[in-house]
């Protein structure tokens, strides 16, 4: 007879044998040579096709009302009541504020709470809306910097997130990302890299979604 430990053991034994490859993920490119590798003649649908492969969804938009309109349909397609709104100077300069709150989103701005008040609302969003502090064409990676005002908790807590970006925040190569960090005042406490949605193959190898982070990452990007 069986025992449910040795099932499990047999189960970890055939996930191992056949190798942890999702199903929907498209091949990774060989590198060549290890080394910088660049994002082509064009980074930002580098980009694009880089962060679909991770699992991303992409949404390169002609300018910064296309940006909002397209926030506002995501958030619309989830349905969400309660929205956690990140800071920095390009996600400010849009107002996302006003529109989510004429559509009669509950808007939760991260710089509104302290340490000691922010716990709740922070886990009851449905979808966290951040600013970026670069986008990694070669890997379709986000890189966020923590920050007193803007935590690293509206990229992480809500299922869903958006990030909104422009091209000037584009940088073709991850060793392109760390010769612009900040070194005047120290490096910040957090430097996020998030590539896809989360994932992890901690169980039998399977590999599943959305365990220690959002299941899905949108980035809506201007490319002007």
């Amino acid at each position: 007879m069986t025992s449910s430990r040795d099932s499990f053991l047999q189960r970890v034994r055939q996930a191992v044998a056949q190798g942890n490859r999702p199903g929907v993920s498209a091949p990774l490119p060989s590198r060549g040579n290890v080394g910088y590798q660049g994002a082509g003649a064009d980074p930002v649908f580098h980009f694009r096709d880089a962060l679909a492969a991770a699992g991303g969804f992409p949404h390169v938009v002609p300018d910064r009302d296309s940006a909002v309109a397209r926030v506002l349909d995501l958030v619309r397609q989830k349905s969400a009541r309660r929205a956690l709104l990140g800071r920095g100077p390009f996600l400010d300069s849009l107002n996302l504020s006003e529109r989510l709150r004429a559509e009669g989103i509950e808007v939760l701005a991260v710089d509104a709470f302290t340490p000691q008040t922010c716990r709740d609302p922070f886990f009851a969003a449905d979808i966290g809306i951040s600013g970026v502090d670069h986008l990694i064409a070669e890997t379709g990676s986000v890189a966020v910097l923590a920050k007193p005002n803007d935590p690293r908790s509206v990229s992480l807590l809500p299922p869903f997130h958006i990030a909104v970006a422009e091209r000037g925040q584009v940088l073709p190569d991850l060793f392109d990302l760390f010769a612009r960090l900040p070194t005047e005042n120290g490096m910040p406490s957090c430097l996020s890299l998030i590539t896809g949605p989360s994932k992890t193959g901690d169980i039998e190898l399977r590999l599943v979604t959305g365990v220690h982070g959002p299941g899905e990452i949108h980035v809506v990007l201007v490319n002007a």
